[in-house]
């Protein structure tokens, strides 16, 4: 904290500096050109991602194969060729749930890349708790792990950039994070607001935020822009890990289903200009009108790396504020079609050939893709594999069924070998790694069957539907135009109808147990009985069943 308070004393002192010295007379109309570039949720993903989470979707409906580090450095750089000042940053995710090449080293190799292309800011977003603050803290400032050392390489150097959260508190209401930093591109100051989503802790385990709040993403915003305003930063964009689904269209559409983004843009401060929005993994370039009536850009560029979001503003030399109707945005296609930045490639060899004695040892087959991508009805292919893995390993616990969340499929296995040659529907450590990489730990609880229906109906929660993954022993049915709470009927496990009286004994992840995207009713669970990492679940089950399909889409059915 006195670092980190440090650098926000720095951070005022030269606003105040600049602020004095900028000549009052600059002539009206006179403008600065400056560039703002973000990725948000790249998790880790240096090598190019592999099935559907490396492709960009575009309007007409085609797909083109994008991402991969560096690629992105290489447009990188070309984006930053075009317009002398520019800026970029990150709009979270940047760390967590990584391949194996970034994760076994505490994706110590994603902040080293972080560093190589730039990046002056970042947001925290959800993921970069996933190993707690302390470990959050270690990445900003460096040092070795306490545990496992520094593997990667012989130092670990930290982030040469802020980690932000203007919500981000301890429970006394200390700031747990720097609000904000300012960046000067083209002599103009550029206030940078970061905002995580305030429901972060319903997406990660409760010990690794204890100590920790998470407080009203427009009250953040508000306060932190008016701070600026008084510190005469007129150029004010905010990063903030949350964002809105679409309803499909290409990077530059907005067909988007208007959510909790759409919502905190209408709201926040009308002296913000601009939003970098992230989480959703959803690609949309929109505008939205702020509280007094003036548009401004809210944009998001998927994830993975597949897509760097551009700003370009126009700032007024004399208001040093961004005139508003001369700002241009556009999401920049990171295609693979490039020459690849060589320092990225570097870095890249190099952590793919430290982790290759693990990442590259075969653990399964498969016989043709398994995709996490899901039927209308909810049912992801690779998601019910994955419940019925969980399933198997823990039938020793008395486990009935297996539930998981649909969040916790990270990635296809997909059934053409990899540039690594492993073969044709070989799958690898690495590649199982990059599917379960959270390190959940399996528990198998009792509930009755009334609180077993109670946790499929919160699987529809207000606008937004999490379909939950089920081993095949749990069948049921749902009308999602069904009031609330009555839209599950038609349960069974093993074929027969559930009793709401009788219990049943179900397994999920550490998360789910914990009440994870609002399941609230998993939390009333008894009789814990703790089981195997999910990864290890997995791999068991890979190596038990040789040659693994996808099961059939029968476990849910859709009513009317």
């Amino acid at each position: 904290m006195r670092r980190a308070a440090a650098i926000a004393a720095a951070t005022v002192t030269a606003v105040g500096l600049v602020a004095a010295a900028t000549p009052a007379s600059a002539a009206s109309g006179s403008t600065t050109d400056v560039r703002l570039i973000s990725f948000n949720d790249l998790h880790g993903n240096l090598e190019p991602p592999a099935g559907s989470s490396g492709r960009v979707d575009l309007p007409d409906g085609s797909t083109v194969d994008a991402g991969g580090a560096q690629y992105l450095a290489t447009h990188l750089d070309k984006l930053r060729g075009e317009v002398k000042n520019s800026v970029v940053l990150s709009t979270g995710d940047s760390i967590g749930a990584s391949p194996v090449n970034s994760a076994l080293f505490h994706d110590e190799p994603t902040m080293e890349y972080l560093r190589q292309i730039g990046v002056r800011a970042s947001v925290v977003g959800n993921h970069e708790f996933d190993e707690g603050y302390k470990e959050l803290q270690r990445m900003q400032f460096g040092g070795c792990h306490p545990d496992d050392g520094c593997e990667f390489r012989d130092k670990y150097k930290g982030a040469s950039f802020p980690f932000l959260g203007a919500n981000v508190t301890f429970d006394k209401g200390f700031p747990a994070l720097l609000p904000f930093t300012v960046e000067f591109s083209g002599g103009m100051p550029i206030g940078v607001i970061g905002v995580t989503l305030q429901d972060l802790p319903s997406v990660v385990t409760p010990e690794a935020i204890e100590g920790l709040k998470f407080g009203d993403e427009v009250e953040a915003i508000d306060r932190t822009a008016n701070l600026l305003d008084k510190l005469g930063i007129k150029s004010q964009v905010v990063l903030m890990h949350q964002g809105d689904n679409t309803e499909g269209g290409g990077p530059d559409d907005c067909q988007v289903t208007p959510g909790p983004a759409t919502e905190i843009a209408k709201k926040a401060s009308p002296k913000v200009d601009a939003f970098f929005t992230g989480h959703s993994h959803m690609q949309y370039n929109c505008q939205v009108a702020d509280p007094a009536g003036n548009p401004r850009t809210v944009i998001q560029g998927a994830s993975f790396g597949r897509l760097l979001s551009v700003i370009d503003l126009k700032i007024d030399k004399r208001t040093r504020d961004v005139v508003r109707p001369e700002t241009k945005a556009h999401n920049q296609i990171v295609t693979r079609d490039v020459t690849p930045d060589p320092e990225a490639v570097a870095l890249i060899e190099e952590a793919a050939e430290k982790a290759a004695p693990i990442a590259n040892e075969q653990v399964g087959t498969i016989a043709s893709d398994l995709v996490r991508a899901a039927a209308p009805s909810g049912e992801s292919p690779l998601g019910s594999v994955i419940a019925d893995a969980q399933l198997e390993a823990t039938t020793g616990s008395g486990a009935q069924i297996a539930i998981t969340n649909p969040g916790g499929v990270r990635t296809d296995l997909t059934f053409p070998t990899s540039p690594a040659g492993e073969g044709d529907g070989v799958v690898t450590y690495g590649e199982a790694f990059a599917v379960q990489p959270f390190a959940n730990i399996m528990q198998t609880l009792t509930y009755t069957g009334e609180q077993l229906k109670a946790v499929l109906e919160q699987q529809w929660q207000g606008e937004e539907t999490r379909v939950l993954q089920v081993s095949s022993t749990l069948k049921y049915s749902y009308s999602a135009s069904a009031p609330a709470g009555s839209k599950v009927s038609g349960i069974t496990v093993d074929g027969q109808p559930v009793d709401p009286a009788a219990t049943y004994r179900v397994s999920v992840n550490n998360f789910l147990a914990a009440g994870g995207d609002g399941f609230t009713e998993l939390t009333n669970g008894t009789e814990l009985t703790g089981g195997p990492v999910d990864l290890d679940a997995f791999i068991a089950y890979l190596g038990a069943h040789p040659g693994v399909t996808a099961p059939p889409a029968d476990r849910i059915t859709v009513l009317p």
